[in-house]
């Protein structure tokens, strides 16, 4: 599924697309999905999951809390990098899915704000006297970074050169205020 959507795009893409670059049949695809749409959601299951996992290895909790911050957002535009047309297809075509891919972008959603919510729980935050950001300033984290790195890919940016901006801008929302 993934080779056909960079391919393609998902709207584009074909269950004939996927079984060819699978090397497999249809009767083989339709005994892992029901659907076009429930491998996609498959895929970005698997793919989130990564992510995740992937921004948790690259944080070390004893770190200066600003280094902490700098490499949670290195590895989460790394990854994102790392496919740019998966990435843009999760945030795009996504919403336009129906219930079950709306669950998964809810559920996706609420795994990275409590993603963010752990790693400013650490005692390096706690000594520079931070707390853990609201729900409310970790959902603007989230969406502010994922908005970003979708109009940076769609108008044929390098993601990478976001890295400053969302340090800047996350220290400014999660650091200390007077």
């Amino acid at each position: 599924m993934a080779v056909a959507v960079r391919e393609r795009g998902y709207q584009d893409s074909t269950v004939a697309d996927v079984v060819r670059h699978a090397r497999t049949s249809r009767r083989t695809f339709y005994e892992h999905f029901t659907s076009k749409q429930d491998c996609f959601i498959t895929l970005l299951t698997e793919r989130n999951k990564e992510t995740i996992q992937q921004i948790e290895a690259a944080v070390d909790p004893h770190m200066p809390w600003r280094t902490q911050v700098r490499h949670a957002i290195e590895a989460w535009i790394r990854t994102a990098q790392d496919d740019p047309s998966i990435t843009l297809s999760w945030i795009r075509v996504v919403p336009a899915l129906g219930e079950d891919a709306r669950h998964l972008q809810r559920e996706v959603g609420e795994t990275f704000i409590a993603l963010i919510q752990k790693l400013t729980d650490t005692p390096e935050f706690a000594a520079a006297g931070l707390r853990p950001p609201s729900r409310q300033v970790a959902t603007i984290l989230f969406g502010g970074f994922r908005e970003l790195i979708a109009t940076t890919v769609e108008d044929g940016g390098d993601i990478g050169g976001m890295v400053e901006v969302a340090v800047e801008t996350a220290i400014a929302l999660i650091g200390p205020h007077p």
